[in-house]
């Protein structure tokens, strides 16, 4: 695929802020002790690494990370792991939550930007990025920023284009044929289509790029306003249309990412509850994934462990005892010996001990399964020792008696958990 990068704008006059300061209430218990953008994702990556990997692959490096809620897990894996070059004047760095505007926390998104205004003021960009980091997707930033520059745009929003049905429960951006932004509406039955194509709607993807002044200006007025959310998408948006600011869409269906296939233009999960999680880690485990983990072009960048190969042992057929997976992701450090994994993801460090059975499911760091075990659908966290013989994710009604279970009977069983207390 070729494809000319943009150059109509300086990287270096673009600030990323990347929102991760979200409590993930429909995530728990995967998020009991974590924010959402530090839940694992794909075995050996967090959440917060698919965003910033989008950023530094399309040449974006000065990057801010707003954190508030149980932020400690997302603050150490920024800085052990996203260190950039501070000679270029690169940087990827966590700024928690400071009360640096008076007496509270983040009342909402465009509140969580302007308490940490002062990084605005003091790095002095053109343009101010405002991403959301707990979705999963590819995007080369680039391609936006350049739809924003050609516009002359205050502000620009990325949007996905989704059926009407789907559309019934999202935000949606209402666009005249030159796709300026005319109106907001949140979940309405009827919502509005796309110019010309009558079948598709505009979601909001939640994230955004604005001119600094705009930003700005707009940020202290909203401060002000009593009766305001403080939340761009409910607010600071539907105000600047209001006053006839020049606020357009751009379409994330033509971004086009280095290296990617036609099945993975457009992919976009909101990845904001317990299902929704699992049924994006299966998406990585398809023979043709849609989610490409393997796209050297536009690679997900992550740390490095020291942790060996992972290794596969026993091939006692006859006993049933053989170390295998199939259509399965399976990290580094693991042993399988002797289980059988299929259409799973194994973190870093996991052990399945002979004769169990492993199924549709996603393990996290040194999860280990013991002899004799039988687990389908469901979502292990780290640290997590299943002892032998158990049975997961073959009744719901037993399972509940025991676990958290989804209402499509997913199971999800929090970190370090001590399974005996729950049998």
């Amino acid at each position: 695929m070729s494809q000319t990068t943009p150059s109509s704008f300086d990287p270096s006059q673009v600030l990323v802020m990347v929102l991760a300061g979200g409590e993930g209430k429909r995530l728990y218990p995967l998020t009991l002790d974590r924010a959402k953008p530090a839940v694992p994702f794909g075995g050996r990556y967090r959440i917060i690494d698919i965003v910033l990997s989008n950023f530094v692959n399309s040449g974006l490096a000065r990057i801010k990370v707003l954190t508030q809620y149980k932020s400690a897990s997302l603050e150490e894996h920024i800085a052990r792991v996203w260190r950039l070059s501070p000679i270029l004047d690169q940087f990827i760095e966590a700024i928690p939550a400071q009360q640096r505007t008076g007496k509270m926390w983040y009342r909402g998104s465009a509140d969580a930007v302007y308490q940490c205004s002062h990084v605005i003021e003091d790095e002095k960009p053109e343009l101010v990025a405002i991403f959301g980091g707990d979705h999963v997707y590819k995007m080369d930033v680039r391609q936006m920023l350049e739809h924003h520059h050609l516009k002359k745009a205050h502000v620009t929003v990325a949007a996905i284009p989704v059926t009407r049905s789907e559309a019934r429960d999202l935000g949606v951006i209402e666009v005249d044929p030159e796709w300026r932004i005319i109106g907001f509406h949140e979940k309405v039955q009827e919502p509005p289509t796309i110019p010309g194509n009558p079948d598709f709607c505009l979601a909001s993807m939640g994230n955004y790029v604005f001119q600094t002044e705009s930003l700005v200006q707009e940020l202290e007025y909203d401060a002000q306003l009593q009766d305001s959310r403080h939340d761009f998408g409910h607010d600071i948006l539907p105000r600047m249309v209001k006053t006839g600011q020049a606020i357009f869409a751009y379409d994330f269906g033509t971004n086009l990412v280095p290296g990617e296939e036609g099945d993975g233009r457009g992919y976009w999960r909101d990845i904001g509850t317990v299902d929704a999680y699992w049924e994006a880690q299966m998406d990585l485990v398809a023979i043709h994934p849609e989610f490409n983990l393997y796209n050297r072009r536009w690679p997900i960048r992550t740390g490095v462990t020291h942790d060996p190969p992972s290794k596969f042992v026993f091939r006692d057929e006859a006993q049933a005892r053989v170390g295998i997976a199939t259509d399965s992701l399976v990290c580094h450090g693991c042993i399988i010996s002797g289980g059988r994994i299929h259409r799973s993801v194994l973190g870093v460090g996991c052990r399945i001990n002979s004769f169990s059975e492993i199924e549709e499911c996603v393990l996290f760091e040194n999860v280990r399964v013991g002899r004799h075990a039988h687990i389908r659908r469901a979502i292990i966290d780290k640290d997590v020792e299943i002892p032998a013989g158990v049975i997961i994710g073959y009744d719901a009604d037993a399972d509940r008696r025991r676990f958290f279970v989804t209402d499509t009977g997913l199971v999800a069983i929090p970190k370090r958990a001590k399974l005996d207390s729950y049998l």
